[in-house]
């Protein structure tokens, strides 16, 4: 059944997408301003952000379930879903309010709708679709981790395409952006993810029994922590897949290594109940350090790969840097050093937009908007995906072209450089 839609809309079939040029002689006939509101609800922070077409922030709320997670242990996803449900009208409301806006004067509503967490997909799908059908909105489905990899684009002149390192709780990945919607996959994680390694192993440590950490995630506890070394080379962690001569990570085996160095030490000192062993700070170093690594040894693969099959023209030689992980200084540092070395220039979003948030949601609906991509009226044909690819996969022929990499040595001076 077709919706009661603004006249722009009511041309369409409801199967199709609006077309670039039905877009632009909305622009030119609306008297209205463009705006977009954005949903983000793919984990555990509920996100809301509200653009107009000049990629102004009108207004950005956010509910975090952080210290809620942090009490049990890791999110529970019923949990998660249950606090969504809670907060997402709020979350929208307060967003309106600030930008002194109602329903009507947004243009299409963007939210995320994969990869994530189910239930908490869900959560802010079905509110999307209530607001669209009541207030006859079209909807921008959103890819979490692309919007991850454009967000940069907000406050600095970053042209396609450009190399993207996405690392967060969830993801590890490395992929070129070529544009808007055209992503290639060049590595990703075999098993899990960096952020989730550190929240476990900073879980098994007992850090957040320490007031410093009992608040603050896993990675920060783990990089602060390590900040704190003396003796930050005492522990020898592999550096995983050095011999596979492609761009994928893994971090469960440096995982087990570190909880087998933790068990060995407790065993030691007999460490029982609440106790920290003595060399945790070093441990933390150790783990950041064989880390920062494996992530610097990928993606120096993944240059060469771009400069062998001129990916990335040398005049645009980009990497960004985005997702929660990204926050962490030393990583980011060694990056900084590799992107010297390989004549790239390097960006990350400010660490807020880094983590899961509206305003990335709001941005990549704005950036399809304007070229009018995705911006759907059938809201039957919208659906979540737990798990879904960022782009087409290059990663078989990255392995078939065998790069050999001459190892860089990451020479910080300190930790919290």
């Amino acid at each position: 059944m077709l919706l009661r839609l603004p006249k722009y809309l009511q041309v369409l079939n409801v199967n199709k997408q609006l077309s670039l040029q039905q877009m632009r002689c909305f622009n030119a006939s609306s008297k209205s301003n463009i705006n977009i509101l954005g949903i983000e609800t793919s984990c555990d922070d509920t996100g809301c952000a509200i653009m107009n077409e000049q990629g102004k922030l009108l207004s950005e709320t956010l509910y975090s379930q952080n210290l809620m997670h942090l009490r049990n242990g890791g999110i529970i996803p019923d949990i998660a879903q249950d606090l969504h449900r809670t907060y997402i009208k709020p979350t929208v409301d307060k967003a309106l309010e600030e930008a002194k806006l109602s329903m009507e004067d947004i243009t299409a509503i963007a939210v995320t709708l994969k990869p994530g967490l189910p239930l908490s997909l869900a959560v802010g799908m079905r509110y999307a679709k209530h607001l669209a059908r009541r207030f006859k909105k079209p909807i921008i489905p959103i890819h979490h981790m692309q919007a991850h990899a454009l967000v940069a684009r907000m406050h600095h002149n970053i042209n396609f395409p450009y190399l993207v390192l996405l690392i967060s709780g969830g993801h590890c990945l490395l992929a070129v952006v070529q544009d808007v919607n055209n992503f290639k996959l060049l590595g990703e994680s075999i098993d899990c993810a960096p952020g989730e390694i550190f929240d476990k192993v900073a879980r098994r440590m007992k850090l957040r029994n320490l007031p410093e950490y009992s608040k603050i995630c896993g990675g920060q506890a783990v990089e602060i922590a390590a900040s704190k070394a003396t003796n930050p080379h005492q522990f020898k962690l592999p550096l995983p897949l050095a011999e596979c001569k492609d761009c994928n990570f893994s971090f469960n085996g440096l995982k087990t290594s570190v909880l087998f160095n933790l068990h060995k030490k407790e065993q030691e000192h007999n460490t029982v109940a609440h106790k920290l062993i003595p060399e945790i700070n070093d441990l933390c170093a150790a783990m950041l350090m064989a880390t920062t690594r494996h992530l610097v040894h990928r993606t120096q693969r993944a240059m060469m790969f771009c400069q062998e099959r001129n990916l990335i023209p040398q005049e645009n030689q980009l990497l960004i840097v985005s997702g929660g992980v990204a926050c962490n200084n030393y990583i980011f540092s060694a990056l900084q050093m590799l992107c010297n070395e390989s004549s790239y220039e390097i960006y990350r979003p400010a660490p807020k937009l880094c983590t899961d948030n509206g305003v990335m949601i709001a941005w990549n609906g704005l950036e399809k908007w304007r070229k009018g991509l995705d911006i759907i009226t059938d809201f039957n044909s919208l659906d979540i995906e737990a798990s879904s690819p960022i782009g087409e996969s290059l990663i078989e022929k990255v392995i078939a072209a065998k790069i050999s990499t001459k190892m860089m040595k990451v020479k910080l001076k300190t930790l919290n450089a």
